[in-house]
């Protein structure tokens, strides 16, 4: 739950600042007749998603024995690469992309198109959406789905509250910082999530274990006990992993380790470009 409540924590405010440049650059222009396009590409953008939500899931419980297993392990290897790379991106790229999106409502509204911005707010937010879908699936996996559906309930509210406030200018929060610690999280989440998917190839026999248990804690910290599932759903908490799982989680950080400061030179590099 916990997991679910987070990830919906960070892609809806992600999806909400978004909308936020969109009708803020709305304000700027003093267009305000345009803002129902936006808040219909975003209605649909929410449909779309909870459509691709429910036949992720449909598609997950169609599969039995090692098929569910292969489904399993590349859902989760999946939704890592995509979280990670969502994550890195959005922190090269956060200030670019609201530059971009000003800059595409002003053209749209000097063309008189509420087909372009209706398009604008439901690619901003069909994005973060269908992303949330494919973490959501795989976050559900050996999980309980009713805990990681009110997990996620509760992150969406949190997120809803949280916009109308800062859109009213009632709170100020900041807003880097909030993603930098969120970052944090969900990168260990998508950690756990690589190993865990590595599991699910070993118990299909796609990966071979090569050590079926580095080491066994479980006497110590049950992976079953409700601190164990816990962590599990945070972070992948295996108390008797295998060798390829924890060279996976090793590698995953050793990937990230050497991409993070590509892609800051990256935007260091774009940015001196733009001057």
């Amino acid at each position: 739950m916990i997991a679910s409540f987070f990830l919906s924590l960070r892609e809806g405010l992600e999806a909400a600042l978004l909308i936020g440049v969109l009708l803020g650059a709305l304000n700027k222009l003093e267009r305000p007749e345009f803002r129902s396009s936006i808040w219909l590409g975003t209605g649909l953008a929410l449909i779309g998603s909870i459509l691709v939500g429910i036949v992720l899931n449909l598609i997950g419980a169609s599969f039995e024995g090692q098929a569910e297993e292969i489904f399993e392990g590349v859902a989760m290897l999946s939704a890592a690469a995509i979280l990670t790379w969502a994550i890195l991106w959005m922190q090269s790229q956060a200030r670019a992309v609201s530059k971009q999106l000003e800059s595409d409502v002003h053209n749209a509204v000097l063309k008189g198109s509420k087909s372009a911005l209706l398009s604008l707010a439901f690619l901003a937010v069909i994005r973060e959406g269908v992303e949330l879908a494919f973490f959501l699936t795989a976050a559900s996996i050996g999980a309980n789905g009713a805990q990681v559906l009110v997990g996620a309930g509760l992150g969406l509210a949190v997120v809803v509250i949280l916009a109308v406030l800062l859109f009213k200018s009632l709170i100020r929060l900041n807003i880097g910082k909030f993603f930098q610690v969120t970052s944090i999280i969900l990168i260990l989440f998508a950690a756990g999530l690589v190993a865990h998917g590595v599991h699910e190839f070993n118990e299909a026999g796609l990966i071979p274990s090569v050590v079926e248990h580095v080491w066994d804690i479980n006497p110590i910290l049950d992976e079953n006990s409700t601190v164990g599932e816990l962590l599990k759903a945070l972070f992948g908490y295996n108390g008797n992993p295998s060798l390829t799982e924890v060279l996976s989680y090793v590698l995953y950080f050793i990937l990230l380790w050497f991409t993070s400061p590509a892609l800051e030179r990256r935007e260091q590099s774009l940015a001196g470009a733009a001057t």
